[in-house]
């Protein structure tokens, strides 16, 4: 697996601190359930390394990593728990390479120009950025981006679901860091239940489908044209023309010829089609990647589904 492109692709990390290994298993179903099958175990307590052995072995769907790592010692410990990656709150070049020679990946927090060149110079290019909002959040990492333009970051402190977004639409953001998802109270009171629909809700924001248009399937263009005027009258839609369909609105699009689907096709928008395509695998829905489009700068602004529903194709639109 590559562990660096799963978690870009699940885009954000519930960061946890757990008090008792007993409540590790629960924990991550309770993520997983709510489709975050990912969790950052902090080595800031006792019950760390058993927790991520438990999670590792009994919770293999979930990719578990340990946070907080301070020490080689501690890698070491993780490690043989089970955890997939490290992360450190600094940069600890003797961690660093210590994680580079298990070949195991591991992102170490910077803050500064001279704690990225130090990352660049042990080869990283994934870094944690912490603590974020502290730091100026969006602002100071866009401006880092300038000159470090081969870094993506995974901000962590004072991230939460009414911010994510604008860092997750940052191209240089890889994930978001999220303490919010499993806080230490709730863990103790065993309410797992709030756990998996906190992260149900990280999702929906992060994601955020819309419904974009509806594209109906004529047979030639004057039947589409015609359609499409007969749409605009009626509800006063502005009317657009187009090379291979028409346009009453946003909302109603009328195919010059068969497309893809039986009656046409549904399009959902959303603010990630790389993220909702491997969220939609993760529950089983297959995605068409060669009906896959870009734009000029190589970025995917299209793709469908493979199966219908109801007769209608359904193709994911990417948000401007």
């Amino acid at each position: 697996m590559d562990i660096v492109k799963k978690i870009e692709e699940l885009g954000i990390v519930p960061v946890v601190k757990l008090d008792r290994a007993d409540d590790a298993v629960p924990l991550a179903k309770a993520l997983a359930k709510g489709g975050l099958p990912l969790a950052e175990i902090t080595f800031r307590t006792d019950a760390a390394e058993e927790s991520i052995r438990r999670i590792a072995g009994e919770v293999p769907e979930v990719l578990v990593g340990a946070g907080t790592v301070l020490t080689v010692e501690q890698v070491d410990r993780a490690l043989g728990a089970g955890a997939a990656f490290i992360v450190s709150p600094g940069i600890n070049p003797g961690v660093v390479r210590h994680c580079i020679d298990r070949k195991v990946p591991v992102f170490p927090g910077v803050a500064t120009p001279s704690d990225i060149e130090v990352a660049l110079e042990l080869g990283l290019r994934v870094l944690k950025f912490f603590p974020a909002e502290a730091l100026g959040g969006l602002d100071t990492l866009k401006a880092l981006s300038g000159p470090y333009g081969q870094v993506r970051f995974m901000p962590l402190g004072g991230v939460n679901p009414e911010n994510m977004n604008k860092y997750l639409g940052f191209p240089k953001v890889a994930a978001v860091g999220g303490t919010w998802l499993a806080k230490d109270d709730v863990v103790k009171a065993g309410d797992f239940a709030k756990i998996t629909s906190l992260a149900a809700e990280a999702i929906n924001i992060m994601l955020g489908f819309e419904l974009a248009h509806l594209g109906i399937n004529a047979p030639d263009a004057d039947a589409s044209i015609g359609a499409a005027k007969t749409f605009s009258s009626m509800f006063n839609f502005p009317l657009k023309e187009g090379n291979s369909s028409n346009f009453a609105g946003k909302g109603i699009e009328v195919n010059k010829s068969k497309g893809l689907g039986a009656n046409g096709h549904i399009a959902i928008s959303t603010n990630s089609i790389s993220r909702a395509a491997a969220w939609l695998e993760g529950k089983g829905i297959k995605v068409n990647h060669e009906t896959a489009k870009k734009d000029a700068k190589g970025e995917l602004v299209a793709v469908y589904l493979r199966d219908e529903v109801a007769g209608f194709a359904i193709h994911l639109l990417q948000k401007k």
